[in-house]
């Protein structure tokens, strides 16, 4: 990929007028590259129904072709045309969760291209609740793919400046709108199969999804690596992703054993990744990724706090592991692909 001038540009007042909202829909009509944030992380967003423009996403990113994307949509009436048919449950979870961090898995439309389903009958949809990401869709008047912003299976970006570390010269044009509230990707559910199922865990919970839905079943892969050759239907299922340069291992167990384990372990090089309270007591260079008992805050520190590793020289990593409840069974779900599915308990 030819390396391109990408300008970054700050978003302070959010109006449909604004200009740097219409530069980014501009950008997007004629098939060019967009960074733009969403309450979840920054997406590098394309229009998704062209398949050219599509296809530079998974060149700047150096996404395997068969990850599918998820679409992005500002309103109810952009969804019908991306699906064939609206599975039961799909409006209950829209009213419930819409605008927000819910993906939704439907049988898609001929209008999709397979680029953007990665080859499947179906598509990954969502609607975001960052008014700049849905301002800029609105405006665009246009369906964008949106995977997360980074070089795959990096950290992925909560900033514009992650954007900048990862994308400069790659896409034509980043649009800062702050840290994004959320912290980690969109929970992933597919209604093309009977029961629901989980296939990326996010903000919106397990337990929230039975709320509205019944019975929800929780694909293996949340947690598990996924079989060689296997077919997935979302992102974040098939590879390693999330992980800093560091080699990363995800740890059970109290601080104290932790605390034992690195002092046998201590070398240059070697951090913690760790809870607030625990960074007075760690006998190596340590990072807090949040409060122990806070998931939410986790979820929010998390890829900034794996940047760092990176900025610090870190070349091996041991991580507290969190609680698998909640917003935790994202944060866990995030942790265990960086470490590459290495974990012991202390």
């Amino acid at each position: 990929m030819n390396s391109i001038h990408t300008r970054l540009v700050k978003i302070e007042d959010i109006q449909k007028d604004a200009p740097e909202i219409l530069l980014a829909a501009e950008t997007l009509r004629r098939g060019g590259l967009v960074a733009l944030p969403t309450e979840t992380v920054y997406g590098i967003a394309a229009d998704a129904l062209n398949p050219e423009a599509v296809a530079k996403i998974f060149e700047a990113k150096g996404r395997p072709p068969d990850n599918p994307l998820i679409v992005h949509i500002a309103g109810w009436e952009q969804l019908e045309p991306l699906v064939s048919a609206i599975p039961p449950g799909t409006e209950a979870l829209a009213r419930a969760f819409w605008p927000g961090p819910l993906t939704m898995v439907l049988p898609k439309s001929p209008r999709v291209p397979y680029v953007v389903s990665g080859g499947l009958e179906t598509v990954a949809v969502r609607m975001p609740s960052h008014p700049c990401a849905r301002e800029i869709i609105a405006r665009s008047g246009l369906p964008v793919a949106a995977p997360s912003a980074n070089l795959s299976g990096r950290p992925s970006p909560t900033t514009a400046s992650h954007c900048m570390t990862d994308l400069d010269g790659k896409v034509e044009l980043i649009v800062d709108g702050g840290a994004c509230a959320v912290g980690v990707e969109s929970t992933v559910v597919t209604l093309a199969d009977s029961p629901p199922r989980l296939l990326r865990p996010g903000a919106v919970t397990l337990s929230q999804l039975r709320w509205v839905l019944g019975e929800v079943e929780v694909d293996p892969a949340v947690s598990r690596e996924a079989e060689a050759g296997a077919v997935v239907s979302s992102p974040g299922m098939k590879y390693k992703h999330y992980a800093p340069k560091a080699q990363v291992v995800l740890v059970n167990g109290p601080v104290e054993r932790l605390c034992r384990l690195l002092e046998r372990e201590a070398a240059p090089g070697v951090f913690g990744l760790v809870f607030d309270e625990d960074l007075g007591r760690m006998p190596v260079p340590s990072i807090s990724y949040g409060p122990e008992g806070d998931s939410a805050a986790q979820a929010r520190n998390l890829f900034a706090a794996l940047r760092e590793l990176d900025d610090r020289g870190a070349r091996r990593v041991y991580a507290r592991a969190p609680l698998q409840d909640g917003v935790g069974m994202a944060v866990y779900n995030r942790l265990i692909r960086a470490a590459g599915f290495t974990e012991i308990t202390v």
